[in-house]
């Protein structure tokens, strides 16, 4: 675990969202940490340090902690979010259908041009699968985002889902850097330029990676990962 006052370079907040049960916790215990979590007004939150492009990035990961299920999402949830990583279950084909509601929500709520990923877990359980790769491939190909299957339970692609949902943000503000004649230290809503984060906020963890591909991780067999 690093130390409070560590410098960073840049601090994306990420969002993890999608129907209760597809294992969203999971993948951010699997990439975070396996410590128990710290939970503030029903909102999970952990802190990740990565090395990406030889630059310190701090991620906000947040989670819904289950309230998804109760539709009490609001605006509060989505504001300032960089990147928003929408989950499905592969083995349930109603969360797949409701990616499209997910969508619509993120459009709703969060900022315009909020990079996004499209995440299938519990790819390991292929025997119970009810939706293809191909199929997560076309919807992705749809809303022209990325597209990863994962496993939580055995560490499938979970270290890329959040490099690639990392890597999305810094191209998306380099991008916007470009276009404007700007630096990307000018770009609103980013954390620039050797910030410190002084202390964490109750209701979240910290825990660091030295390279930007992240250490493995003991096998979590948590039953939100079956």
């Amino acid at each position: 675990m690093m130390a409070n006052n560590q410098e960073y370079d840049y601090l994306f907040k990420l969002l993890l969202i999608g129907n209760s049960g597809v294992g969203k916790s999971c993948l951010l215990l699997r990439y975070a940490t396996l410590q128990a979590f710290f939970i503030l007004y029903n909102i999970q939150q952990k802190i990740k340090t990565i090395m990406l492009d030889e630059q310190i990035v701090k991620l906000q990961i947040w989670d819904t902690a289950g309230q998804e299920r109760f539709r009490t999402l609001t605006s509060s949830y989505y504001r300032g979010a960089h990147g928003i990583i929408i989950v499905y279950d592969v083995t349930d084909r109603d969360s797949f259908e409701n990616v499209r509601q997910w969508m619509h929500e993120i459009e709703r709520f969060a900022n315009a041009g909020v990079c996004k990923i499209l995440v299938g877990n519990k790819c390991d359980m292929e025997e119970s699968r009810k939706v293809s790769n191909e199929e997560g491939m076309e919807l992705a190909k749809h809303y022209e985002i990325p597209f990863l299957e994962t496993s939580a339970k055995n560490s499938i692609n979970v270290d890329n889902s959040f490099i690639t949902m990392s890597n999305e943000i810094k191209r998306n503000i380099q991008n916007k850097a470009n276009a404007t004649g700007t630096t990307t230290g000018d770009k609103k809503g980013i954390v620039f330029g050797k910030g410190i984060l002084h202390h964490q906020s109750q209701g979240s963890e910290e825990t660091t990676d030295s390279s930007s591909q992240g250490n493995p991780k003991k096998k979590n067999n948590s039953a939100c990962c079956q």
